[in-house]
């Protein structure tokens, strides 16, 4: 019993960082049908901007955590207006072609100046000693990782219900042209939709790195691919379904390895891509998504 509770813990850390990144992706799509296969990458700018806060100008870790949001929101911001603004109207299939090139950018960018080397992103020890209680081992790393994602979610779960910018994110998300004819400013709302999304990835590439302890500039990679499977398997434009996707996801990841034999149990990313395939061919929309007819 105590082996099952330890691995639903660490399942619930790994979920919630899946969550936050899917939440990330999906407010995106939702609103310009973008896959953005460079939101990992945004991932990994958190984490060495995070390095950077820790190592070189000994900053505590909430204040890492907030540099890495600041500047991820703005580099999303920055992103949207020089490279899909321009080609918005555009077919889909343009746009996530140039979210394939903005990731090699910033991939083949971090190699040259930072180097393919992974450095080690150490927290402060009262964040990472393992304690252990009633035969379970937690780190306050963990709990720190859970209580943060649960507070963004919840926030944001508000943000777009209550505010004025959220409700117009909600209506874009239906029909943009509508939306501009009704006098939302559509500019600004994707913009703050690509702020938002980047900034729940750099947390995220804090949470990840400081949990895994190495940074390098594939950091995001993987995690990214992952994401989207979660965003697909809630229903890929659905929040509450991004959160799902999110910790089914990583419960199905961490119990697989615990539980599979070892021979197999290093297949944990093939799992995870034939867990999407089975999911799709049961219920193509996602658990939580919906039909929907074409947009004009």
């Amino acid at each position: 019993m105590n082996y099952l509770l330890q691995q639903c813990i660490n399942a619930l850390n790994i979920g919630s960082i899946y969550a936050l990144m899917a939440i990330g992706l999906t407010i995106v799509y939702g609103i310009l049908r973008l896959i953005n296969f460079a939101h990992g990458d945004m991932m990994t700018l958190g984490a060495y901007v995070a390095l950077a806060a820790l190592t070189v100008f000994a900053l505590p870790v909430w204040t890492g955590i907030l540099l890495a949001m600041f500047i991820c929101g703005a580099a999303g911001i920055t992103i949207e207006r020089l490279a899909y603004r321009p080609i918005r109207g555009s077919r889909e299939v343009a746009m996530l072609i140039t979210s394939l090139a903005i990731s090699a950018l910033i991939q083949n960018s971090a190699l040259m100046t930072l180097t393919a080397q992974p450095r080690p992103l150490r927290l402060p020890p009262t964040l990472t000693q393992r304690i252990e209680w009633a035969g379970l081992t937690v780190a306050p790393i963990d709990i720190l990782t859970l209580l943060l994602a649960v507070s963004l979610m919840i926030l944001l779960n508000l943000f777009v219900r209550y505010t004025t910018i959220g409700i117009a994110m909600r209506a874009c998300s239906e029909r943009v042209q509508t939306a501009a004819l009704m006098g939302v400013h559509v500019n600004r709302v994707i913009a703050v939709a690509f702020a938002i999304s980047a900034a729940l990835a750099g947390v995220s590439g804090v949470l990840w790195s400081g949990r895994f302890g190495l940074v390098d500039p594939f950091t995001g990679f993987l995690p990214g691919l992952k994401a989207f499977v979660a965003a697909v398997i809630g229903g890929i434009g659905s929040i509450p379904g991004a959160m799902l996707g999110g910790y089914l996801l990583g419960f199905a990841e961490v119990f697989f390895v615990a539980f599979a034999p070892s021979a197999i149990s290093g297949y944990r990313d093939a799992f995870v891509f034939l867990l999407l395939l089975a999911i799709l061919l049961v219920r193509p929309t996602g658990l939580l998504g919906s039909v929907e007819g074409q947009r004009a």
